[in-house]
């Protein structure tokens, strides 16, 4: 290993040297941003490559707006709440989840199955599951769906709040202008989508895409790959993932995604809205869409926190330039989404980060 990880460095530290200015990659993945900051792989890398930490993290590009509208249905007796653990303590206009008393008619599931069973054994209240994530977690909403359908469920609806990556990717390369010169792809959504989804953004902005695993090995080759594409002045894409993705992804949990949801445009947190990047249900099974059935619009409204998770999560400020952090924002007393997510640029900044971050 030792070996290995020294090839790595000898290819990244040359690459550095011969390209004349700093290199930026993003990693798109929360999980690959945590790992990286757990292992301690920063203050390893050249001082002429730069990190950033991109929209990769489900629960922090989670609009204001989408935990308003969860809020506003819990206020509903007649209605039980299903969630990830992960999505109580995310803030809204109106407070959080949390500030609601869960365990009265908020319930933590595992799993949309877990919320379709909350919807067997309740007859009496509309069960609705907060769907939230990324085209990992899609086909498991799906799966329930099709379950509610076949079984006539009609108390069980989905908020459906899941994200496409391709489409927010572009719009950092397009619209932000961003100076990203190379993306390290998630291994996790790379498993549904296949690595082949991200030849829109080598082929039509010309930047070299690396699908790589979590471990520390997997992200240090990932990293040497992307420097070996930069020197030899190639926009592909690779994967040194290979053992878990492919060039097509999982056509099963494509087909079924392909069959209960269609793309739509939706917000993003910080962001705004970016074209065809969420995902809505089809009118076939539109009886299980809980914006649908509650009569609700998602309409995104102004931060007035004075967060910059939106700047975070595009990668145009590190999280220590937010005048919150650390300050009157911390994982105890989060004031945006990515101090609250394990997977959350800031909070991986605060718990692993303050005291030995390079840039």
């Amino acid at each position: 290993m030792l070996e290995r990880i020294h090839k790595a460095q000898v290819l990244m530290d040359n690459t550095c040297k011969d390209f004349g200015r700093q290199i930026n990659i993003m990693e798109v993945c929360g999980t690959h941003t945590v790992s990286i900051f757990r292992s301690g792989i920063r203050p390893t890398l050249p001082d002429g490559l730069k990190l950033l930490s991109g929209p990769g993290c489900p629960v922090c590009v989670t609009d204001q707006s989408y935990i308003d509208i969860i809020l506003q249905i819990a206020d509903d007796k007649d209605c039980l709440i299903a969630t990830y653990g992960d999505m109580i303590r995310v803030p809204g206009k109106g407070g959080s989840l949390e500030k609601k008393q869960p365990g009265n008619n908020i319930k933590i599931v595992l799993s949309s199955e877990d919320a379709l069973q909350l919807a067997r054994e309740n007859p009496d209240k509309t069960v609705v599951f907060v769907a939230v994530g990324f085209e990992t977690t899609a086909p498991a909403t799906a799966v329930a769906v099709k379950e509610a359908a076949a079984e006539n469920i009609e108390n069980f609806c989905v908020l459906s709040g899941h994200k496409l990556v391709v489409p927010a990717m572009r719009l950092l390369l397009g619209e932000k202008n961003h100076n990203i010169d190379a993306f390290l792809c998630p291994g996790h959504v790379s498993v549904i989508i296949g690595s082949g989804a991200y030849l829109e953004i080598a082929e039509e902005f010309n930047r070299p895409c690396v699908v790589a695993g979590f471990e520390p090995m997997q992200i240090i080759e990932g990293l040497a790959e992307v420097c070996r594409l930069l020197s030899q002045e190639k926009a592909q894409v690779t994967s040194i993932y290979s053992a878990v993705v492919t060039e097509k992804g999982n056509q099963k949990a494509l087909g079924i995604i392909d069959e209960c949801f269609e793309a739509a445009d939706g917000y993003w947190r910080g962001i705004g809205k970016i074209e065809k990047s969420t995902l809505k249900l089809r009118e076939k099974y539109s009886k299980f869409d809980a914006f649908k059935r509650f009569g609700i619009t998602e309409t995104p409204v102004e931060d007035t926190t004075g967060c910059r998770c939106g700047e975070v999560l595009c990668g145009l400020i590190e999280p220590q330039e937010c005048e919150l952090f650390g300050a009157s924002c911390s994982p105890e007393n989060p004031v945006g989404p990515c101090m609250v997510s394990s997977e959350g640029t800031c909070s991986a900044w605060f718990k692993y980060g303050r005291k030995k971050n390079r840039s």
